[in-house]
């Protein structure tokens, strides 16, 4: 007979499995998911309870073909894909394909790959989870039922190759409406007092002006704070209170997957899909000597700080071993969950805490050692005594007004000589200038050496970075942990906004789909209603509500929306959205419409007045026509007409076109000549120097070759882009358009696989 089969997601797994398990398993991969809804068409028979119609992914039959034939005539299958709903669909898909009369289907959830998981893990095999299963499925037919039916809509309205997405269109939203606050936002002038002063001993210290007759005090412009600085010109500074307290600071819990994304951005600079993509490979196994790959992560996809016992006693030996007994807790440090997490999984911690950082650098990547030092950190330091911090404050009378000032000193450091987490908190606390107190009494009569009066003006809600997004997302209860770095790829791919010195921002593509999207299907973009879906489908995994009670509770009202829409929406390529903006040539409404090179400001009183043009936005979010610039066109005219040729975008780039169009529509390239045009790219070619440069071949084909040619001859016929790879670091991108996927930047490092919307 066969010898029992284990089924995992990934092939990276099967190495490190094949060490623990031996030769008495066969180990086969299903390399993701095997079925899935149709790609062309919606898959889903709404008229049947939304009855899903599942077909092999494309390519998958060889996966099938060699399950089957790994299982042979085995009668007990151990499915071991990922602990969470998408593995728990792979592993029920599994079992369909091989259902065979009187064989067993164990369901096994490996949560960290070391040998005591991985056997305890086989001797004690779960059921199946129904329930699971079905809440992934719940959400696979809301993705499909959203993005299949309002996606035909945009192209219908807007352009082709658009999509919407049940969470990522509401994370476009929260973006959006970010960037309109950032628009509609007046600064306040407002201005600061500080005082600078001493005591009878040094050092010298600042006090900031507070109250006023017991009253919080406003300075609005600069002529209050002359008159308050005339008012204090005479006045005595005299000690009037002094506060001391010890301040005891906890350790933040080890990581989930979202708090984990966050840090990782902050401290490392990785994008939440590369933290991801390195986690997965420090779960699934890293080899630490010849053939002894060891997975070194518990599993990275969890909402829950829960933490084994023998975990935390492993830490605490560590601790009081390597720092002393004076860092170790007595007992260890549990943490508890918030309300809505699921704790199926530990945290995300290392299996070992004997494996530091430092004895295993030589055998990890850079990136890999970077992530794993700070799931080690973070671990261990939640085991650690607290910081214990000396706060003194002191208030300073001068007639009637007050001055505060505040000092902190560490005295006893605690998990702080380990790790301090740049969360926003702490990070706050931490980049704020501690300035020591001199020893005051209270009574005191201080010595002023100078008031500083100090303009200021309020200042607009920030932007959201990848880490302040993930953290919107997560406290607004939007998706899950397994779906942020795909939501935050997603939006970037779609062109749907941009990431700007590290900061999102909307494009005018995302403004205007969100608009329609917002006015069109109010609830279904609802931070509110999709955070109560998501809480929905934890109900259907926890066998509370049935999954066919939720999906037809949501497409009633989704479907009158969708009807509406159909007729109601807007359409980019007729009316346009309106501007407010007059027509200069005829007095007609100008609006936004979008053709196939893209958007651009439409006469309303076309086909009689042809006025188009290219805008731009200010700060204000204000529309500006942008006018055809001659100068642009280095004094060229029409070979036919005669007429200056101008400066135009289209979908392959810029190129001359014909101030006379349209009754002339001459255009030709904007280097006509076979002269080298920079990149600003540096040719990848090691210790060449050179620079990559646009040229023309003997044919008349543009490429990019190195400006050292002959001693140098990398070329390439794809634009490069002068742009880091988010993913991997690579100095430059490519630009491509195909089909599929219209214009993108894509990487070319081998195995990167990153691509987002040019």
């Amino acid at each position: 007979m066969t010898k029992p089969l284990v089924v995992v997601e990934s092939p990276t797994k099967i190495r490190t499995l094949k060490k623990y398990l031996g030769n008495s398993y066969n180990i086969a991969a299903t390399v993701g998911h095997i079925k899935d809804l149709p790609p062309k068409e919606i898959g889903i028979d709404i008229e049947e309870g939304f009855k899903p119609k599942y077909t092999y992914i494309s390519g998958k039959q060889k996966v099938v073909r060699s399950l089957k034939k790994a299982a042979g005539d085995s009668m007990d299958i151990y499915l071991a894909p990922d602990p969470d709903r998408e593995g728990e669909a792979i592993a029920w898909h599994t079992a369909e394909i091989l259902k065979k009369k009187e064989r067993r289907f164990h369901r096994v959830l490996f949560h960290e790959l070391t040998k005591n998981a991985v056997n305890e893990a086989i001797e004690s095999p779960k059921k199946l989870h129904r329930q699971k299963y079905e809440a992934q499925q719940a959400r696979r037919i809301l993705d499909r039922l959203v993005g299949y039916q309002i996606s035909p809509l945009l192209w219908r309205k807007v352009k082709g190759g658009l999509s919407a997405g049940r969470v990522q269109s509401v994370a476009v939203r929260i973006i959006c409406e970010r960037e309109r606050a950032i628009q509609a936002f007046e600064p306040q002038e407002y201005w600061s007092i500080t005082a600078h002063l001493e005591g009878n001993a040094p050092p010298p210290f600042t006090a900031k002006l507070a109250k006023k007759s017991g009253k919080k005090i406003k300075i609005a412009d600069e002529k209050a704070s002359n008159a308050i600085l005339e008012a204090l010109d005479a006045e005595k500074y005299v000690v009037d209170k002094v506060t001391k307290k010890t301040k005891k600071r906890n350790p933040l819990p080890p990581f989930v997957t979202s708090t984990l994304q966050q840090e990782a951005i902050r401290k490392l600079r990785f994008s939440a899909k590369k933290t991801m993509v390195v986690a997965q490979q420090l779960y699934e196994g890293i080899d630490l000597g010849p053939g002894e790959p060891e997975g070194l992560i518990t599993y990275m996809r969890t909402d829950s700080t829960r933490i084994s016992k023998e975990a935390a006693g492993e830490a605490l030996q560590l601790i009081r071993k390597q720092f002393g007994e004076d860092y170790a807790l007595d007992q260890p440090r549990f943490f508890q969950n918030r309300k809505k997490a699921q704790d199926a999984h530990e945290a995300i911690r290392p299996t070992s805490v004997y494996n530091t950082p430092e004895k295993i650098a030589g055998f990890l990547s850079k990136d890999q050692l970077d992530l794993y030092r700070l799931i080690w950190q973070r671990f261990v330091a939640s085991q650690m005594k607290p910081a214990i911090i000396n706060q003194n404050s002191v208030s300073i009378k001068a007639g009637l007004y007050l001055f505060t000032a505040s000092g902190s000193l560490v005295q006893f450091p605690g998990f702080m000589t380990l790790y301090l987490s740049v969360d926003a908190e702490i990070e706050k606390e931490s980049q704020k200038k501690k300035e020591q107190l001199p020893q005051l009494v209270e009574g005191m009569v201080l010595k002023l050496n100078k008031l500083e009066p100090k303009q200021h003006f309020t200042m607009p809600p920030p932007r959201f970075s990848e880490a302040s997004l993930v953290k919107e997302l997560e406290e607004n209860g939007i998706g899950r942990p397994s779906t942020y770095a795909a939501i935050l790829s997603t939006i970037r791919e779609k062109g749907y906004v941009d990431l700007v010195k590290r900061y999102f921002r909307p494009s005018e593509l995302g403004f205007i789909v969100n608009d329609l999207l917002v006015q069109s299907f109010p609830d279904v973009l609802d931070v509110e209603f999709t955070a109560k879906m998501e809480n929905d489908l934890d109900r259907i995994e926890a066998a509370e509500v049935d999954s066919l009670e939720i999906l037809t509770r949501f497409y009633r009202p989704f479907k009158k929306e969708l009807d509406a829409a159909a007729e109601g929406m807007l359409s980019l390529k007729g009316v346009g959205l309106p501007t407010g903006h007059a027509c200069p040539q005829c007095n007609a409404k100008l609006h936004i419409k979008v053709g196939k090179n893209g958007h651009f400001l439409g006469c309303n009183g076309y086909p009689e007045c042809k006025y188009t043009r290219n805008y731009t936005r200010d700060e204000k979010g204000q529309i500006h026509p942008i006018e055809p610039s001659f100068e642009e066109a280095s004094g060229k005219f029409c070979d036919k007409c005669k007429q200056p040729m101008v400066v135009k975008q289209g979908k392959y780039g810029t190129f001359l076109a014909c101030s006379g169009y349209p009754e002339c529509n001459h255009t030709q390239s904007l280097f006509s000549d076979n002269s080298a045009r920079e990149t600003g790219v540096h040719c990848p070619q090691k210790d060449c120097g050179g620079n990559l440069v646009q040229r023309k071949s003997k044919r008349g084909k543009i490429f990019y070759g190195c400006n050292r040619f002959p001693d140098c001859n990398f070329a390439i016929w794809d634009k490069p882009i002068a742009k880091d790879c988010p993913l991997c670091g690579a100095h430059f991108l490519i630009e491509k358009t195909t089909k599929k996927h219209g214009t993108s930047l894509t990487c070319q490092t081998k195995g990167c696989g990153f691509r987002e919307k040019a």
